[in-house]
């Protein structure tokens, strides 16, 4: 394929991400390459990585949003971790997590499909939230650092449809 014929099929059917586990991080380069073009709008795409046996399932995913400022944030998800010696695939999922910290309080959005809600747990310890939750196959994980202070007594919690929203009031810190 040439180059030009490359380009043409970006331009019709998105961005390559080169799906094989190796390409995943260097589809992201080109993406974030690509972000720069964006503006106000968000990102994202997801994808099962094929050919890891029978007993692996690879999930991966990324959002890319663009900040004030025209800043971008990408933000993975999935059970595929990047590290020194190459991707890994763990047993646990990093779900989608969205968190906006609003005039008096910071709401935490995340994304737990196949999971109840009694499987979801929760822990604040200091600035950071720890949640998991674990239902047959589906075992998720995520910590997060908090944006600023938060109440953690104030903590309200609900799930439906998928969609766990925690919220804390803010302190002044």
């Amino acid at each position: 394929m040439t180059e030009k014929e490359k380009k043409e099929k970006e331009k019709k059917e998105g961005i390559d991400f080169g799906m094989g586990l190796g390409g995943i991080f260097e589809g992201i380069g080109n993406l974030i390459e690509s972000v720069s073009k964006i503006s106000g709008e968000g990102i994202s795409r997801t994808g099962e990585i094929k050919g890891l046996g029978d007993k692996v399932k690879g999930i991966y995913g990324f959002t890319i949003s663009t900040l004030a400022g025209g800043k971008s944030k990408v933000e993975p998800f999935g059970n595929i971790k990047k590290t020194p010696k190459g991707p890994v695939v763990k047993e646990e999922r990093e779900p989608i997590v969205d968190v906006f910290v609003e005039k008096d309080h910071v709401l935490i959005v995340a994304e737990l499909p196949g999971v109840e809600e009694d499987d979801i747990k929760t822990e604040i310890k200091g600035d950071i939230l720890n949640f998991s939750a674990e239902r047959g196959d589906r075992k998720y994980k995520k910590e997060i650092l908090m944006p600023c202070g938060v109440d953690v007594e104030s903590i309200e919690k609900s799930y439906k449809n998928a969609i766990l929203e925690i919220k804390f009031k803010k302190t002044e810190k």
